[in-house]
Parts: C-alpha cells; sequence; structure tokens
C-alpha cells in the first residue's frame, strides 16, 4: 500500500508540475499576444493597420517630426529642415541620432527603406505620389495638408504611434498655456497684429488659416480687416498693398535660404516710405521674428517657442 500511495503521489507531482509548465507558457503566449496586437488608423489616404507597438519610426514632415519628439519619440529618419544645417536649431540636439532621408518634397525610398522602419509618417500634400511606394517598405500614415491647424494632424500622429493618452496629456498642456496666456494678456488681444512674409522673389500677408495665424485666433488676437480672412496668405503683393500690412502691431519674418535674395527683398520693402508712412511704423511697433518659429517648422515646440516669443513682446 506504501508503494501504491508514493507511486500515486509521484503522479500527482508530475502532473502538477506539467500544469505549471502549461501555465506559464500560456502566460508567455499571452504577453505576445499584447505585443502582437494590431491596430487600424484612419488618415488621409484610407486605412493602415499597424502591428504592435512601432519603435523605427520614420517622419516625412517637419512638423510631424516634432509631434513624435514632443511625445518622447526619437525616429530614426526624418525629413531635413528646410533651412538650416540638415536639422532646425530647436531640434537638432533630439535628433542628432536620427539620419536625413531626404526633404519634404523628394524623400529618398532607398534612405527609408535601409532604416528597415515599422512605421512612416508623411503628408498627402507633400507625398502623394509616392504613397505608395512608401506603404510597400513599411506601414504608412499620412495628414492631409500642411497649413494652420497643426493640432489636428498631431492627433492622427498619436494615434499612429499608439500613443493617444500622451499625445491628449501634450494637446491638453498647450492648451491651458494658451488659456493662461489669455488671461495674461487681457485687453492687449483687442490689438490688431498684421503679419508679413518675405521669401525670394515673393512678399506675402498671411490671414488666418497660417501656423501663426492658428495661434493668434486661439489667444484673441484681433487682425487688421484685410487679413482677417478664413484663407492661408495673399501671396505676390506688390507695393500698392503695403497699406494692408498696418495695424497696431505688425510681426513679419524671412525665409531666408543662403542667397540673401529674401533679405534683400526685405530690407527694400521695410525701408519703402509707403511701409514707414504705415501707423504701425511710426508707432515703431514692427517687430522681425523667427521665420522657423512662426512659420516654417509649423509644429507642436514650434508653437511653444512661438507662445514665447507673444508673452515677450506683450508683456
Amino acid at each position: 500500500m506504501k508503494k501504491i500511495g508514493l507511486i500515486l503521489i509521484a503522479f500527482m507531482l508530475i502532473f502538477l508540475a506539467a500544469c505549471g509548465k502549461k501555465e506559464e507558457k500560456t502566460t508567455i503566449s499571452g504577453e505576445d499576444k499584447v505585443k502582437e496586437e494590431s491596430y487600424t488608423v484612419t488618415h488621409a489616404m484610407g486605412e493602415t493597420t499597424i502591428e504592435g507597438e512601432p519603435k523605427r519610426i520614420v517622419v516625412l514632415t517637419n512638423e510631424g517630426v516634432e509631434a513624435v519628439l514632443a511625445m518622447g519619440i526619437t525616429p530614426v529618419g526624418a525629413a531635413e529642415a528646410f533651412t538650416g544645417d540638415t536639422w532646425y536649431k530647436h531640434t537638432a540636439d533630439q535628433l542628432k541620432d536620427t539620419k536625413s532621408v531626404g526633404t519634404e518634397s523628394e524623400p529618398s525610398l532607398e534612405a527609408i527603406a535601409a532604416l528597415k522602419p515599422d512605421l512612416i509618417i508623411g503628408n498627402k500634400m507633400r507625398q502623394e505620389k509616392v504613397y505608395d511606394q512608401l506603404s510597400k517598405i513599411a506601414p504608412t500614415v499620412f495628414a492631409e495638408t500642411l497649413r494652420g491647424d497643426w493640432q489636428e494632424n498631431f492627433k492622427l500622429y498619436s494615434k499612429a504611434i499608439n500613443k493617444e493618452d500622451i499625445g491628449q496629456e501634450k494637446l491638453d498642456a498647450y492648451n491651458n498655456r494658451i488659456e493662461g496666456l489669455k488671461t495674461t494678456l487681457g485687453d492687449q488681444t483687442q490689438q490688431e497684429v498684421s503679419m508679413v512674409r518675405f521669401m525670394a522673389g515673393d512678399v506675402r500677408i498671411y490671414h488666418k488659416d497660417s501656423f501663426s495665424g492658428v495661434i493668434l485666433e486661439q489667444l484673441g488676437f484681433a487682425r487688421p480687416e484685410e487679413q482677417d480672412l478664413p484663407d492661408f496668405a495673399e501671396k505676390g503683393v506688390t507695393k500698392e498693398r503695403i497699406p494692408a500690412m498696418d495695424g497696431d502691431i505688425l510681426f513679419y519674418f524671412t525665409y531666408e535660404t543662403g542667397d540673401k535674395e529674401a533679405t534683400k527683398l526685405e530690407d527694400e520693402w521695410i525701408n519703402d516710405p509707403l511701409f514707414q508712412n504705415l501707423e504701425v511704423a511710426k508707432a515703431k511697433k514692427v517687430y522681425k521674428v523667427d521665420d522657423v518659429i512662426w512659420n516654417t517648422a509649423g509644429g507642436y515646440l514650434a508653437a511653444e517657442l512661438m507662445l514665447d516669443d507673444l508673452e515677450t513682446y506683450f508683456k
């Protein structure tokens, strides 16, 4: 009987050990399942399914780069800045380990493929023609456009990288800052803010559907009547349109690529008698600001820096 009892105990121990191993295997496979869960993102080009949490991300717009950086992700590859040495000054330190994959207008498919990304983030306005090729390299998500409301793109990017909670926290923090600054500014937002941009061969008066225009509107600033329009900008303006630049305060920014042509144009216009006769010029309320921050970069980090500027000018 004792021998039979010992045999039964041995069988029970073996059975329990087997059960334990099976439970452990189930737990491990459960973890694998979590890691391999897929999610689908609806975007400008349709729907894209992404497996797991993307780690190797390539971003093809500068405002998209700012978005992922703000959410704690360093892209393995990114489109180069429009000006400067590869990256803008305010993002250069964070992108020191990021590889260039060409420009927003001409991304290098070879360079992107070489990075073996598990997610590509781009923009229909910039890269629609190569979307199908990009999608063959990795799951690809495109925003619709690059204009004023960068927050809409930011929300899309947070879904694409599977960090919606962090993305919402960042947007809440930014919008809370907007509300705080509105309170601080008080009646100063009743001033009409004019915005002008100088480019080589082109002068523009900026309206409300621009990066800086949206931020000014969020803060409640008034705009001159001829700039209080829902579109992007008036392009190719002539000097006859200088009166439309008047306001209580004027900010201008110059897109300089290195040949000094935009700077020459800026000097010519700012010193023109018609410009100097503007009420805002006579009141010495004309300020030059950084084109990258107020317009070209167009993302979360630039928005924060633009708010810094506004705090300085209106304190």
